[in-house]
């Protein structure tokens, strides 16, 4: 519960009824100059308007683009500094948020490694212990890497002996990573340091003696986090060598956007090779022997990419793979080596209704983790594809983890809910009974609150379900301050879990909704397809009908419905406060993907082609025109307050989608209501964003919401 003088000030906000808005209909917003070009550009003799491209510079290294970035900071610091309830918001999030946070532990050779959060640390620290449910000892601490908090760790790997773990360094919330190695037992780091990597594929040899990599072709100076991302490569580095003396293990030049990942089998016989064209699911697949020269070359398994085949591990000369081919909610098969292709497969787990979110082979079971209208539903099975049991979980929610070594006798797994902060749980998996580990003490009374699934029909008839959290008792008078949060793209599922800043919002009388779009994965491919390419409408058309039901249901209405997105999710708000303004009493639109017709240019933004298609091909071009928020943005119209966040190093989703859609709203706006540019300095995409910077943003988000939905009336 909030305490003091919170109490009093939102007790009485919210049992107001009605809406007002943020500035009296005399007040006018003033926002900082933005410069209008006259760039014009013609795709498939269209000609299009971009006046804003001379945001598209470097804010870090163009002057006209880093003063335009500071003067819009002061407009919106401005703004939430003067909103009374920010701080004590802020009080309340920084005490909540102080709870102990653990991620499933992983065990390699009778080490366990997990990352522990006491609460207000900026970094999770990295732990080994001697047994899963000890505390262990500190083995990295970001928190000591930098003052501000925002150097972070990345990714890690542990070698097969347990002996040495390679570790990712991220700086200022960049995808860009420098692997280094430790020794575990001392604690002392290693000379190794290897450069221009971004997203992982660790894979240790058996010998612990190194392991394979992905590195980058180091980009131009000050381009690094502006240039796209193509050429990656793996390579093999032996402990002790330069980086420069590393052995080039697979490279494809002939396909600059490809991307690959690596996986030994726990057998030591074969190397098995994933190879990806864009963030869709659908991969190609090769192998060869570990026995073979380090550079010999890959046998093809699967050489086409119509299908997703994703190794689990093998026994003999059997590959178990996860599958989509003849099953859209994905089955079990396996593929002998010496037979490849779909002809030769053999199915272990069939498909069902539910949708196989991931599987884990074990010494003599395979783990598989459902979802099943979002919720999620674990059974194992022996590895002939018998059913053993169905594992029970905690309730109904979201189970993630299950993963480990084929030889592991246990595994670990978290369960979170919209209500019930995660808590950790190893499964015995000779008798399929799980035991809690970890379980966080919150200054949060999850039984005050509930959730409730229900389904709605979107535009073309589309069943799409909506999972709606509050406080218990909650009265559906049409007049509760909603959050609608949405996402559909990717084949991402959006799963039941606990968040610091739902909480909050629903202590502060909120309702949070969140509906299950076309375009993720929670109904498998098929789900995926409807809400991608020239398909992706279907999802602006989702989150819209979403936004009528919570209305319809008599949650909220049009003034105190507000909208939230990130990444692809930012694209969902722009999209949605474009086509449909007077709808919604507020958004939020964060790292956002905004100018569709030149995403492609930029960093990472090659891998999304196949997801929404690009201006090179004629009907793709025009389906992108018609949605992307930065062209859509009609001058005269009264679009609803909205802020929109970015950060200065998101080499993600590089900040000028936020810098020409804040520009181009501003001009527009033709009502009263803000238009404002969060933009976080040394941060970026996400990951990595130390604890202190996550509060003042959700604190900020929230006061944005307070003010403009009326509710310090």
């Amino acid at each position: 519960m909030f305490h003091g003088s919170l109490v009093r000030t939102l007790a009485v906000a919210l049992s107001l009824v009605g809406f007002a808005p943020c500035l009296g209909e005399d007040s006018v917003m003033v926002y900082p100059e933005s410069r209008r070009g006259d760039q014009v550009d013609t795709f498939h003799g269209v000609q299009v308007a971009d006046p804003y491209r001379w945001l598209e510079g470097d804010v870090r290294s163009e002057k006209e683009v880093a003063d335009w970035v500071a003067t819009q900071n002061v407009v919106t610091n401005k703004f939430l500094t003067a909103i009374p309830e920010r701080a004590a918001i802020e009080e309340r999030l920084t005490r909540l948020w102080n709870f102990e946070r653990y991620t499933v532990p992983t065990a390699t050779a009778e080490r366990y490694f997990y990352l522990k959060n006491d609460g207000l640390q900026n970094q999770a620290v990295l732990y080994v212990a001697d047994s899963y449910a000890g505390e262990g000892r500190v083995l990295l601490d970001p928190n000591t890497w930098s003052e501000d908090g925002t150097v972070s760790l990345g990714y890690t790997a542990e070698s097969e002996d347990g002996r040495y773990l390679a570790y990712g360094r991220k700086e200022a919330g960049s995808d860009w990573t420098t692997v280094y190695i430790v020794d575990v037992a001392t604690g002392k780091r290693l000379e190794d340091k290897l450069e221009w990597t971004r997203w992982g594929g660790i894979e240790w040899n058996a010998e612990s003696s190194g392991f394979y990599y992905i590195r980058y072709p180091q980009p131009e100076t000050g381009e690094q986090h502006q240039a796209l991302a193509t050429d990656p490569a793996y390579y093999f580095h032996r402990l002790g060598d330069p980086q420069s003396a590393d052995t080039l293990v697979y490279s494809r030049p002939d396909k600059p956007t490809w991307s690959f990942g690596l996986d030994r089998t726990e057998d030591n016989r074969f190397l098995v090779l994933t190879i990806l064209r864009s963030t869709d699911p659908q991969n190609q697949l090769w192998y060869r022997r570990v026995d073979e020269p380090v550079d010999a070359p890959f046998r093809p398994l699967v050489e086409d990419f119509d299908n997703q085949f994703w190794a689990l591990g093998s026994v003999g000369d059997k590959l178990y793979l996860l599958t989509d081919f003849e099953a859209p909610t994905k089955r079990v098969v396996t593929m002998d080596v010496n037979q490849p292709g779909r002809e030769h497969l053999s199915e272990i787990i069939p498909a069902s209704a539910a949708t196989l979110e991931g599987a884990c082979l074990f010494r003599d079971q395979i783990v598989a983790n459902y979802l099943k209208d979002v919720v999620s539903q674990v059974r194992s099975f022996d590895l002939a594809g018998k059913l053993l049991r169905e594992i029970e979980l905690p309730g109904v929610g979201s189970a993630d983890g299950f993963v480990g070594r084929q030889s592991d006798t246990e595994t670990f797994y978290s369960f979170t809910s919209y209500t019930t902060p995660a808590s950790i749980y190893r499964l015995d998996l000779a008798t399929g009974k799980s035991e809690v580990i970890r379980q966080p003490k919150v200054d949060f009374d999850s039984s005050q609150y509930e959730s409730r699934q229900a389904f709605f029909t979107s535009k073309d008839g589309t069943r799409v379900p909506i999972i709606v959290s509050h406080r218990k008792g909650l009265e559906r008078n049409g007049q509760q301050p909603t959050l609608l949060y949405g996402y559909g793209g990717f084949s991402i599922s959006l799963t039941p879990a606990f968040s610091v800043g739902y909480a909050t919002w629903m202590e502060m009388g909120g309702v949070v909704a969140v509906p299950n779009l076309r375009g993720g994965g929670e109904y498998g491919e098929a789900w995926h397809q409807a809400g991608k390419t020239l398909q992706k409408q279907n999802v602006f058309d989702d989150f819209i009908a979403a936004a009528e039901w919570l209305i319809a249901e008599k949650y909220t209405f049009a003034g105190k419905l507000a909208i939230m997105g990130g990444s692809n999710g930012g694209l969902l708000v722009g999209a949605a406060i474009t086509q449909r303004p007077q709808l919604f009493g507020a958004s939020l639109a964060s790292v956002g993907v905004l100018d569709m017709l030149r995403y492609q240019n930029f960093t990472a933004g090659h891998f999304w082609r196949d997801e929404f298609g690009t201006v090179d091909d004629p009907e793709q071009f025009r389906a992108l025109l018609a949605y992307s928020p930065y062209h859509n943005v009609k001058p005269g119209t009264q679009y609803p307050p909205t802020m929109i966040l970015t950060a200065d190093t998101d080499d993600r989703v590089v900040p000028m989608h936020s810098f020409k859609f804040g520009a181009a709203l501003q001009r527009a706006q033709s009502g009263p209501a803000p238009i404002l540019l969060r933009i976080e300095t040394r941060a970026g995409h996400g990951a990595g964003t130390p604890t202190t910077k996550k509060i003042e943003e959700v604190a900020d988000c929230w006061a944005f919401l307070w003010k403009t939905l009326g509710l310090h009336k």
